[in-house]
């Protein structure tokens, strides 16, 4: 409120009196509050420190940039709109500060509070990295024991007593459900791993004619409405970044040309809606015939068939910008699941024969799996991922994906490329395959 009387407010042709600085106030909270949920700015807890700063920023810049527009057409002289512009962003920056210091300060009376949970993992056949990964988060898991599945009911249930929650990792669908119950009859945590039947009847409608729960599960992907809505997005989009970031282009195409006087762009043959193939576009990041004999070779942490200008553009994910042509004609969707190559689509398949379920959409620039995985992330959890997109569509969150492609720019471990082991044995496993 101090910084709309002392430095805002006096640019205004006439002041506001008391009623109207009071809705102004409420204005910046309203803009405050639906920037913040967007971005997933409320997350204390639940997200990293890192992660939580990065949403308020990106939420902080929303809002001084959504003030602004409000203020611009409030302002009677244009000449004006310069100092009302600096004023948002000293008010910005401030703001920013100021959460930064709360966060910190929350965050460590919230882990003083709320101690990590004391979990028992009961473990399935399959074999997965689940509990490496949370136990990255050791501010919020901490698995002190593990169990098979196959132990019987009653030495089970005897255990989950003496634990704060259960991992239910990977079992079998009837013991799955046997444990939720259990959970729920003694307010007990349980975490697990969803199947692929649990995220299609997510979305599902209740339905309430008879005196008898009734859901329908549509399965349709998304309607006509959000088709034309989704299309309408996508060509302005794409066509304002085109015009945006065209000087960048033209500099990144210059610099790969000059490298090594090669191509330009990077084609590609990707399945998409309905099955359908295209030529997606990339910026060149490797060195020309780096697939000489047409199999796929994954690109490890130090792959010498990467360019110099090449590092820098997987690293900033310029080399996909070019996707926006894919986009502006109808190929792609801004937000979607990754279009795969086709050989990798049959070879999924065939592993995993749900996996075509991802077509029911248009591949996108970026994704729920793009968002929330990573480039190494296997393909069963990717298509849990884009399945989770799938059944729960909606336009804001096409916009909340949009705004977390924004943060996870800045986070290496969401551009990790396969380890030199893993590329190796994924390429042993490419000739296996190749050769018959």
């Amino acid at each position: 409120m101090w910084r709309w009387y002392a430095a805002i407010s006096v640019h205004m042709d006439r002041a506001f009196r008391g009623k109207g600085n009071i809705l102004m106030f409420f204005l910046y909270l309203v803009l405050a509050i639906v920037s913040l949920r967007m971005c997933k700015g409320f997350s204390l807890g639940k997200e990293r420190l890192t992660r939580l700063v990065a949403s308020q920023i990106l939420a902080f810049l929303l809002q001084g940039a959504l003030l602004y527009s409000v203020l611009s057409l409030m302002v009677g002289h244009i000449g004006k709109l310069g100092e009302i512009g600096t004023e948002c962003l000293i008010l910005v920056g401030a703001t920013i500060v100021e959460y930064l210091i709360l966060d910190i300060i929350f965050v460590n009376i919230y882990v003083r509070i709320f101690p990590p949970y004391r979990m028992l993992e009961v473990r399935g056949e399959y074999e997965n990295d689940l509990v490496r990964k949370m136990e990255s988060r050791v501010d919020k898991y901490n698995i002190v024991a593990e169990v098979s599945a196959t132990t019987p009911w009653e030495k089970l249930e005897e255990m989950f007593y003496e634990y704060d929650a259960i991992l239910v990792n990977d079992v079998p669908l009837e013991l799955e459900r046997q444990i939720i119950k259990f959970g729920y009859s003694h307010s007990k945590r349980v975490y697990f791993t969803p199947k692929i039947s649990d995220i299609l009847v997510k979305g599902s409608e209740e339905i309430n004619f008879f005196d008898s729960p009734l859901f329908l599960n549509r399965n349709r992907g998304i309607s006509a409405g959000q088709r034309i809505v989704k299309r309408a997005f996508d060509i302005i989009v794409s066509l304002l970044a085109l015009i945006i970031l065209s000087p960048l282009l033209i500099i990144i195409a210059l610099l790969i040309k000059i490298e090594d006087h090669g191509p330009v762009f990077y084609r590609q043959e990707r399945v998409t809606f309905r099955g359908r193939y295209f030529m997606i576009l990339k910026f060149r990041s490797m060195i020309v015939d780096a697939e000489k004999d047409g199999r796929s070779i994954p690109a490890g942490e130090e792959d010498p068939r990467i360019t110099k200008v090449g590092k820098f553009i997987r690293a900033t994910r310029i080399d996909e910008l070019p996707q926006l042509i894919n986009i502006l004609k109808g190929e792609m969707s801004v937000v979607g699941p990754r279009p795969e190559r086709t050989e990798h689509m049959e070879k999924y398949a065939k592993i995993v024969p749900e996996f075509d379920y991802r077509l029911k959409v248009k591949g996108g620039l970026t994704g729920y799996a793009q968002v929330y995985g990573k480039y190494n992330t296997t393909a069963i959890d990717k298509l849990k991922m884009d399945l989770l997109y799938i059944t729960n569509y909606s336009f804001a969150l096409d916009m909340q994906i949009i705004f977390e492609t924004v943060k996870i720019l800045f986070r290496k471990e969401s551009t990790e490329g396969f380890s030199n082991e893993q590329a190796k044995q994924i390429q042993e496993m490419e000739i296996k395959d190749h050769e018959g």
